[in-house]
């Protein structure tokens, strides 16, 4: 064989496997590169060892993040506390069997400032250690390009993973038993999470949350998210799966989501709300609400099946104005449950709206109480109504007529089994007019009744 290509097959063959024969001394002076990267054995780092290898892991951190390369951790358990990523620092595992078990401190994983890093296939374990408020077992702060792919995050003693300030990924990723929330933004500065499983967390599922109302375009997509407490009680703060706040532009899409002590999508002054196309299941409040100072919101395509309300979009007392309910189904509701607070009076509606909202193509079955309200004392202004189909209600749409509401169109709606009437007039709470779909039944001049179709 010509010397030059056995040069060359064997230069191939070190680059692959990421090991050569040579003394251990230079073996750990020039730590070798794999296909996944520098090999974290070559820094002394021992899988399954019971010493507590922060030091080590640190060191082998750095030198890789300084080479440019990534770090690859072999499958086995690694004891550690606090660990910094600089920027450019990429760890990477084998799924389900490389696992670093946090022995303590304020986080395991630390990035402050830093850009472009990454966390692949690799399990964190907490402990159930308590961190300190506000923390993330993963805490990243001010940095561009964050990547955390096909982790699980478990046992963790605050929130999974914090961030502030961040762009990035979040994706792929397992969180079990988690003691706050799974995962915190703030501030986001272009923000992916998606695909992620979440199950059994304390306070909420996904906050996405800005100290100041702005834009934020977070896209929340294709997550599975169930079992959320509302821990620390409150009258809505916490039990939410996807809880948003003073974050505008905020996409919500495609989540499955189930058992909920709250809400399964809440916007709170959140303006420009997506929420889209997500199957929504046993959840004891409002399942997708959108409240207090917002201006537009998008709630279309999903389904509710068990919920106190199906869709609530609130607060024209506080701003809260401009939404398109349309092609939902919602099914099946019940007398709300409260958590600490005494029951409300809008338990078991389908859908209520209060100012600037067309509800259209929607699909109600099985409430308790109203199909659709709209507008709560005053509270009301310009409401469409048109294209639902409403049944086996107490009444199929209830609508304020106190003096000083405004305008709402009822059209074309398909109501049925609604002993209480298929179309009545509301003073907040309580119905004061019989069936204004009837012949003859009281009329007020702001309510427009017309071309419904009545089964009773």
């Amino acid at each position: 064989m010509d010397v030059n290509r056995r040069h060359l097959i064997g230069a191939t063959a070190v680059g692959v496997a990421g090991a050569v024969a040579m003394p251990a001394d230079a073996a750990r002076a020039a730590p070798l590169t794999s296909l996944l990267g520098r090999d974290a054995t070559q820094y002394g780092v021992h899988p399954g060892s019971n010493e507590d290898q922060t030091r080590l892991l640190q060191r082998a951190i750095d030198e890789a993040a300084r080479a440019q390369v990534p770090l690859a951790l072999p499958p086995g358990v690694y004891r550690t506390g606090l660990l910094r990523l600089p920027s450019g620092a990429q760890l990477i595992g084998v799924r389900g069997a490389t696992k670093l078990v946090f022995t303590g401190g304020p986080s395991i994983i630390l990035s402050e400032g830093a850009d472009s890093i990454g966390l692949t296939g690799i399990t964190f374990d907490g402990g159930a250690i308590p961190l300190p408020t506000r923390r993330g077992l993963i805490h990243c702060l001010g940095g561009r390009d964050v990547r955390v792919a096909d982790c699980e995050i478990k046992g963790s003693g605050g929130s999974g993973i914090w961030l502030e300030q961040m762009s990035g990924d979040i994706s792929g990723n397992i969180f079990t038993n988690i003691a706050v929330t799974a995962v915190v933004s703030f501030d986001a500065k272009g923000l992916s999470v998606s695909r992620n499983t979440i199950l059994g967390t304390n306070d909420n599922g996904i906050e996405i949350l800005r100290t100041a109302v702005g834009d934020d375009g977070t896209l929340v997509a294709d997550n599975r998210i169930e079992d959320i407490k509302a821990g620390p009680g409150g009258s809505g703060q916490y039990g939410n799966a996807i809880n948003a706040f003073r974050a505008g532009n905020v996409i919500v899409r495609g989540n499955r989501i189930r058992n909920c002590d709250y809400s399964a999508v809440r916007g709170n002054s959140a303006s420009n709300i997506h929420i889209s196309g997500n199957s929504v299941s046993d959840v004891r409040e409002v399942a997708l609400y959108s409240e207090f100072a917002f201006e537009a919101a998008l709630i279309a395509n999903n389904t509710v099946d068990g919920a106190a309300v199906g869709v609530s979009v609130c607060n024209f007392n506080e701003g809260g104005r401009i939404a398109v309910v349309q092609g939902n189904i919602i099914r099946n509701l019940i007398p709300k449950r409260p958590i600490g607070t005494a029951p409300d009076d809008d338990a078991g509606v389908g859908i209520y709206v209060e100012a600037d909202t067309s509800v259209t193509g929607n699909v109600i079955e099985n409430a308790p109480s109203y199909g659709i309200v709209a507008g709560w004392g005053k509270y009301l202004r310009d409401i469409a109504i048109s294209g639902n189909v409403i049944r086996k209600t107490l009444a199929g749409i209830g609508v304020s007529v106190v003096p000083g509401a405004g305008t709402a169109l009822v059209s074309n709606n398909m109501i049925s089994e609604t002993p209480l009437g298929a179309v009545v007039g509301l003073d907040h709470a309580r119905t004061v007019t019989t069936d204004l779909s009837a012949d003859g039944a009281q009329r007020f001049a702001q309510v427009v009744v017309d071309g419904n179709a009545v089964r009773r």
